[in-house]
């Protein structure tokens, strides 16, 4: 079995040590000075963001997402994950409700092709750690691969594999939060994708804005909307790479930049989630009245989610939704 087209997860606080970050490093002392920044910022003109499409295929129509779940996962942490997945292609009930993620994935569709819809397919629990709490990226394609219940070379799926907080994946951390990638099984084009729970290993770089950042503004961090800061971060990464796979699944999709470290769909709008944001400042979110928890989509069963900006490419900016 021969696997290929690696893409990496670019670390959300990338645009926190960008080149704002020596204007902004000291404290903001007053309501006055807070303001003539936010001024300054609003000044700055930065040129349109452009994904170039580069002639490949995109993941369209009805995708089945396989996972495996690695390591020590407790149900209330895989019921948050699962109903992120399922509300990516559930229509809201109502129209007067706070924005919903459907909507948000909604932006995949304005990408050639068409929309995309996903369903959840087969879990395949792992507690026994069966490759070891020390993993490395051929381990992550195997675990993807040999998912128990399905057969990788049918159908039109993403194989996910979702490691545990105990559990150290090659380049976790340093380099990537999650990443995506493609090969060939028997001749068939695959496409699989991985993310790690970051609570105990580097909250700080892959939980970002439910924790404080390593460098940067030392902003007072945001309540999760799931209580839980490694699985709310999860959630964050996982809507960044699976954006990625359905919009660049074979490394000849949209992108920008390098193929071999790519931005993209997500990971070109790093650290946006509302109107206003700037670097360590997430943009202006919505506050649960009762827990003070930030969202910005509802999902099923009324799931509240933070997730990133998404580039639109009728309007080559970064979409938000509040």
């Amino acid at each position: 079995m021969i696997i290929g087209g690696d893409h990496r997860l670019v670390l959300r606080l990338a645009l926190v040590v960008a080149s704002f970050v020596v204007l902004v490093q000291s404290h903001v002392p007053n309501t006055w000075e807070a303001t003539t920044f936010n001024r300054m910022l609003a000044l700055v003109q930065p040129d349109p963001i452009v994904l170039k499409y580069h002639n490949g295929s995109l993941l369209k129509g009805n995708v089945t997402v396989h996972v495996h779940w690695y390591g020590n996962f407790t149900p209330t942490h895989r019921s948050v994950i699962v109903d992120f997945i399922q509300s990516l292609s559930s229509i809201p009930h109502s129209h007067h409700s706070p924005p919903s993620v459907f909507s948000w994935w909604r932006t995949t569709a304005r990408y050639r092709g068409g929309p995309c819809t996903l369903t959840v397919g087969n879990q395949t629990l792992d507690p026994t750690y069966s490759l070891g709490k020390s993993l490395n990226t051929s381990h992550l394609r195997a675990l993807a691969s040999t998912q128990k219940g399905q057969n990788p070379t049918k159908g039109n799926a993403i194989h996910v594999v979702l490691t545990s907080a105990d559990v150290a994946v090659e380049g976790f951390c340093m380099s990537r939060c999650g990443t995506h990638g493609s090969g060939r099984v028997r001749n068939n084009r695959v496409v699989f994708l991985w993310v790690g729970n970051p609570a105990t290993q580097c909250p700080g770089e892959c939980a970002w804005p439910f924790h404080q950042p390593v460098y940067g503004p030392q902003t007072p961090p945001l309540v999760p909307p799931n209580g839980d800061v490694g699985v709310d971060g999860m959630v964050i990464s996982l809507a960044t790479v699976v954006a990625g796979a359905v919009t660049n699944p074979f490394g000849n999709g949209y992108y920008q930049g390098s193929v071999i470290a790519p931005l993209e769909a997500v990971s070109t709008c790093t650290g946006i989630f509302g109107k206003g944001a700037y670097p360590g400042y997430t943009g202006d979110v919505l506050v649960d009245n009762v827990t003070g928890a930030s969202y910005n989509v509802v999902g099923v069963h009324g799931r509240k989610f933070l997730l990133p900006a998404m580039w639109d490419p009728v309007t080559s900016t970064c979409k938000t939704l509040v």
